[in-house]
């Protein structure tokens, strides 16, 4: 009976490193022989991204309702995450343009190939160095940008990117957006920038907008496979972008005060 309490939060951790799987699986087109041309497998890819970050706080929460938290869980849950939201977006971005422009990617090669390492290694470091030294550290606060965060970016922009035809015209400098936003979203990874976390507040009120806005994001997330509904991705996109320049300068505000209060708790 001990043993078999791990079994619940394990099974929503596999559940997500499949879901990376398949996300790889669907955005280089080895399902294509399988469903035919009726899907759009960028889209699917990228839905099978937003899944697993729907479901990616499952597995914590299972853990601690039936006492089941563990080391090797913890270590499996990285190992998820790298290939949810690590290799996932990056593959994606990377075959949308090999799918969609494939003269632009032969002729930029080297920039996505440099640009799919860099976005991958800091995923990857940024999982490692929150396992060995930000777990405890800040009870408050992400230490870079969550790996969670940075592929839901990649995977939801390069479909609304592709929904607004800016793979018609190869020419734009418009084109290079996906590139730029993997560069920074990696880099913002392993960068030393605060981000407050998504966490009960004081405030009622905004404890209540905190819950309203989790359900539309929830709702929008499961809907995004549509392409016939509107406004989902420009809500995602939208709610992100301005949770990420809030936090992140709020969290430059207030640096010495979340390091001050993590040393402090520390002793």
């Amino acid at each position: 009976m001990k043993k078999t309490r791990f079994i619940l939060p394990n099974a929503f951790t596999s559940m997500n490193f499949l879901l990376g799987v398949f996300a790889i699986c669907w955005s280089t087109g080895a399902f294509s022989s399988f469903f035919g041309n009726n899907f759009d497998a960028i889209r699917m890819g990228s839905y099978f991204i937003v899944l697993s970050v729907l479901l990616d706080k499952l597995d914590g929460f299972a853990a601690r309702l039936v006492n089941a938290s563990s080391e090797f869980g913890a270590q499996f849950d990285s190992l998820a995450d790298l290939i949810a939201f690590g290799l996932a977006p990056a593959f994606g971005v990377f075959f949308t343009y090999k799918t969609m422009v494939p003269e632009w990617f032969m002729a930029n090669a080297p920039l996505l190939i440099v640009t799919f390492s860099i976005y991958v290694l800091c995923a990857a470091m940024r999982l490692a160095k929150y396992n060995a030294c930000d777990a405890d550290s800040y009870h408050h606060h992400f230490s870079g940008l969550p790996s969670t965060f940075a592929g839901a970016i990649n995977a939801i922009l390069i479909v609304y990117l592709k929904s607004n035809g800016i793979f018609d015209n190869p020419s734009s400098p418009v084109i290079f957006i996906p590139v730029l936003v993997m560069l920074v979203t990696g880099i913002l990874m392993v960068s030393p920038l605060f981000l407050p976390k998504i966490q009960p507040r004081k405030m009622k009120w905004l404890n209540i907008g905190q819950g309203i806005l989790i359900v539309l994001t929830y709702v929008s997330g499961f809907m995004f496979i549509s392409p016939k509904v509107p406004f989902i991705m420009e809500y995602l996109l939208i709610l992100m972008a301005s949770y990420l320049v809030i936090g992140f300068t709020l969290g430059i505000i207030d640096r010495s005060k979340i390091i001050a209060e993590a040393k402090q708790e520390e002793d």
